[in-house]
């Protein structure tokens, strides 16, 4: 996820505690429309500011707190530019608990909390645009300014890959591992100390003897892609639901009540920032590099630059170079180097002025359709699948995408057959972006969307205002049935001991149960 930042122990806090909550990703941003249209009126602005941020709430819980995006973070990114814009335009409408306002993500359930010293706060993103192999213009402009508040030549800066994983705080107290907790909602996380016990990378232990006393570190939780792959290999032969990505494997992970399991998944972790009260240190490459002496794992990919031309140099690079790494990033992380420049640079009202997360597109494949299956939900929502020909993309194999709805097919114009982008902005939920028309069959025809149910056989209906069909058959239809039953059994519902998805079905598969009800009357 972004990298989260906080105040040295020497310098200052931020005034307030807020950071976007855009999700990492890998893809440019979709570009979206000015926040003020000849024709709109205050109540149409209003009505569109309460729904981006209704919409943004629903995704972060979706993302932080069951690790279930239904968007990919390019689409997440448009959403909360979009407010971002409104907001400036429209000062009046702001409000402190909005999603530009703060990080995402409440405390999971099922742990027990721990408030951080300092918040945990992200950094500002620079999404990729250059088409030619020159700086692109926000990248020189974060650099210039830089030069310009500190009216030097050139400023020493800290760059590395942006891993992709879960923000961790980790304490040291005597040199032992204390305690370890996720960024939660920045203020408030969960502790997670058992299981990150478990990572072989994690030090329970320092090396040496001239560690301070008590002291912070934070990083990224990852699951490399060797882990990620041999567990859905076991959870497809299981007959379980595949992880998305590595990023998301790794948070179900950490969520993990039993550290047993969690010891057999071969997560990673790399620390990036290292803060306490009695920090000898005047930059962040001595810390690190002190840090490593320690035990810590610290990027071997982390340099210094000092200029604007070094830092895209290094950015082409590792824009390719990513491919070759074990583990999965979007971006390459800035931050200026000295400490005490940082101090005196300070923050803004949501972040440092000191450091930026450069983000590199969504990655894309060609790759031929073979066909299209459709899947029921239990509300009935009729979500139409993409069956592709295996194709290695951001360092995992993907064989199926997802078409969103009729609508999406009809303006894609996709066909059986056709050869076919498939993009994983942010490496999420792949999905297809175009179609290679210079290779489309000579006999293609249109896609007809389905009418009635793939399950059941019932009539689809289209709600007014609904992109999706829908199966109205919710007392006969096996999908609609069994996951109802699976929704109330999860969690953060009826959290029923026990019972998994698979018994579930073997329940429903044998006319034991037809509903919730039926789960009381079992003997």
């Amino acid at each position: 996820m972004e990298e989260d930042l906080f105040s040295l122990a020497a310098g200052k806090q931020p005034s307030q505690q807020a950071k976007n909550e855009a999700g990492s990703q890998a893809g440019e941003p979709q570009e979206s429309a000015a926040p003020v249209q000849p024709g709109k009126t205050e109540e149409d602005v209003r009505n569109r500011v309460d729904y981006l941020r209704s919409e943004l709430r629903r995704h972060n819980r979706l993302y932080y707190e069951q690790a279930e995006p239904e968007i990919s973070d390019a689409e997440y990114d448009a959403l909360f530019l979009e407010l971002e814009k409104l907001e400036k335009a429209h000062p009046e409408l702001a409000e402190p608990d909005s999603p530009t306002r703060r990080v995402g993500g409440a405390p999971l359930q099922g742990f027990n909390q721990i408030r951080h010293a300092v918040p945990m706060l992200s950094i500002d993103d620079i999404f990729e645009q250059r088409d030619a192999p020159v700086p692109d213009e926000e990248l020189v402009e974060f650099y210039n300014k830089l030069v310009k508040a500190l009216k030097t030549e050139t400023v020493p800066v800290s760059v590395e890959p942006k891993i992709d994983g879960v923000a961790l705080s980790i304490m040291y107290r005597d040199g032992r591992l204390a305690y370890a907790a996720t960024r939660g909602d920045g203020d408030v996380g969960d502790d997670v100390t058992a299981n990150v016990r478990t990572v072989r990378t994690v030090p329970l232990r320092l090396r040496g003897d001239d560690w301070p006393d008590y002291f912070e570190i934070r990083g990224e939780i990852l699951m490399p892609y060797a882990s990620f792959d041999k567990i859905n290999a076991e959870r497809e032969a299981a007959g379980e639901t595949l992880f998305a990505n590595p990023r998301n494997a790794a948070a179900g992970t950490l969520k993990q009540q039993a550290s047993a399991v969690v010891a057999r998944r071969g997560l990673d972790c790399t620390l990036y920032q290292l803060a306490g009260d009695d920090l000898p240190f005047t930059n962040h490459w001595e810390s690190l590099q002190k840090a490593r002496e320690w035990g810590f794992k610290i990027s071997d990919q982390m340099r210094i630059c000092r200029s604007a031309e070094e830092i895209d140099a290094y950015i082409a690079h590792w824009d390719e170079a990513r491919r070759e790494l074990p583990f999965p990033t979007d971006g390459v992380v800035i931050k200026v180097n000295d400490f005490g420049v940082r101090r005196q640079l300070g923050f803004t009202a949501k972040a440092p002025k000191w450091a930026v997360a450069y983000k590199f597109k969504a990655e894309q494949a060609l790759t031929r359709l073979d066909s299209v299956s459709f899947q029921v939900g239990r509300t009935g929502a009729i979500t139409p699948v993409a069956n592709l020909e295996p194709v290695l993309l951001a360092g995992t194999t993907v064989r199926r995408a997802t078409l969103h709805n009729a609508e999406q097919m009809a303006l894609l114009d996709i066909r059986p057959g056709d050869m076919v982008y498939v993009e994983k902005g942010g490496e999420i939920i792949p999905k297809i972006t175009g179609v290679e028309l210079s290779q489309r069959p000579a006999d293609s025809r249109p896609f007809e969307y389905i009418t009635v149910c793939p399950e059941c056989g019932t009539p689809l209906v289209k709600y007014e205002g609904e992109a999706k069909h829908y199966c109205p058959n919710q007392g006969g239809c096996r999908p609609q049935i069994i996951g109802r039953i699976i929704h109330f059994i999860r969690r953060k519902a009826m959290d029923i001991e026990g019972l998994g998805e698979e018994t579930v079905e073997l329940l429903y598969e044998n006319g034991l149960v037809r509903d919730v009800a039926d789960l009381y009357d079992l003997q």
